[in-house]
């Protein structure tokens, strides 16, 4: 009788084979072509027979893999030098390189979009056809991204430190893309996030961990039965999952204990200050703004700033927030959209109605002009009235 692979199982062990390959000689993309082939083949051998030691399984015929495609290769037999011979099956060696394989995709020397789409294969174990089309490209476009990401940092070393603030924007790139495709990437983030956390004890990683986990328990409320957008203010919470919000909570306290805050630890906080309201009415703007002010000073980011107007609309009234918003560039994303909102909350029906449609032929996706164009029906719809 056959069992179906686990293809979680799977993933997990991705990094720690490809880094054992790295390791004892191969260069960076021929190894990770190497496993992806050693992937593919347990996807056909293991229901029938499944191996005691997956990791050792697979380390196994990655090697194989490589040395083939090594020994195929006329242009890169000098390689066959650092080549030892095959191991002796056995047990995979405990050491992770897991840590390692997350700087080296996230090289500095790599675009923010090769370096999220070369975590998601090497770390992440997706195939090429999911990641593009988790990202709507074609499949070859993806291919080539990739292979030019390998090519890049196939010459990086695994012994040299790595910027962690650089792995981290990788992954809330990642977890920011949500849900298209048939790969879930806030999901996979989050999956990947805690991957990191278990190999490397640093707050900002236990923050970006909490706000992904907080933002991402808001996922069921945020459409509609249609698909439209559901603002924070009018999402059912009773919809909102209370564990991973619980959790999420738990992580951030932990690492706000450490006295190291950091900008995921300060989102974090802002959207925990969200969960934790029974209704939109209860929240506590004031700390949130309090909490803006520790991002901006964090930051210096001017998209900070305009959230920070919202709040302070919500916390002091919407001329204070109009106020803080006239400090700020009015061609930052959103602004209008901001404007509008903090107008219609002034009283000026006329001019926030303008705004939102101003701010709907702006709107970067689909689903966002048309909650503005609603909004600015709406507010047409009450003048008319």
């Amino acid at each position: 009788m056959t069992s179906p692979v686990d293809e979680a199982q799977l993933r997990s062990l991705t990094p720690g084979v490809l880094g054992i390959l790295v390791r004892r000689g191969a260069d960076f993309a021929a190894a990770e072509d190497a496993v992806q082939d050693a992937l593919v083949e347990a996807f056909g051998a293991w229901p029938a027979d499944p191996p005691r030691d997956p990791k050792g399984w697979l380390v196994t015929v990655a090697w194989r893999k490589f040395l083939d495609a090594t020994r195929a290769d006329a242009a890169r037999r000098r390689r066959e030098d650092l080549v030892e011979g095959e191991p002796e099956p056995g047990p995979a060696p405990a050491a992770d390189d897991t840590l390692q394989l997350y700087f080296l995709c996230a090289h500095p020397s790599l675009t923010p979009s090769s370096a999220v789409a070369l975590t998601l294969r090497a770390v992440g174990g997706l195939t090429t056809r999911q990641i593009a089309q988790a990202y709507l490209v074609p499949e070859a476009t993806m291919a080539q991204r990739i292979s030019r990401a390998k090519r890049t940092v196939s010459g990086v070393r695994l012994d040299r430190p790595g910027d962690v603030a650089t792995v981290l924007r990788v992954l809330y790139l990642v977890f920011n893309e949500g849900y298209s495709g048939d790969v879930d990437l806030a999901g996979e983030a989050i999956r990947l996030t805690r991957q990191l956390a278990a190999a490397i004890d640093h707050p900002e990683v236990a923050g970006l961990l909490a706000l992904m986990l907080l933002h991402h328990a808001r996922r069921a409320a945020r459409t509609s039965p249609d698909g439209s957008l559901v603002p924070l203010a009018e999402q059912d919470r009773g919809r909102w999952d209370t564990r991973s919000i619980a959790e999420g909570v738990e992580i951030l306290q932990a690492a706000l204990a450490r006295d190291r805050l950091g900008e995921f630890q300060a989102q974090a906080a802002i959207a925990a200050l969200h969960a934790d309201a029974p209704t939109a009415g209860e929240t506590d703007w004031p700390q949130i703004v309090e909490w803006y002010d520790e991002l901006a000073r964090l930051t210096d980011s001017p998209v900070v700033r305009l959230n920070r107007a919202v709040a302070v609309g919500e916390a002091d009234g919407p001329r204070a927030g109009l106020a803080a918003l006239a400090a700020l560039d009015d061609s930052l994303p959103r602004y209008t959209a901001v404007a509008a909102y903090l107008h219609e909350r002034d009283g000026d029906l006329a001019r926030a109605a303008r705004l939102y449609a101003e701010a709907a032929r702006c709107a970067p996706n689909l689903a966002e002009r048309d909650h503005l164009t609603r909004q600015a029906a709406r507010l047409n719809a009450r003048r008319g009235r």
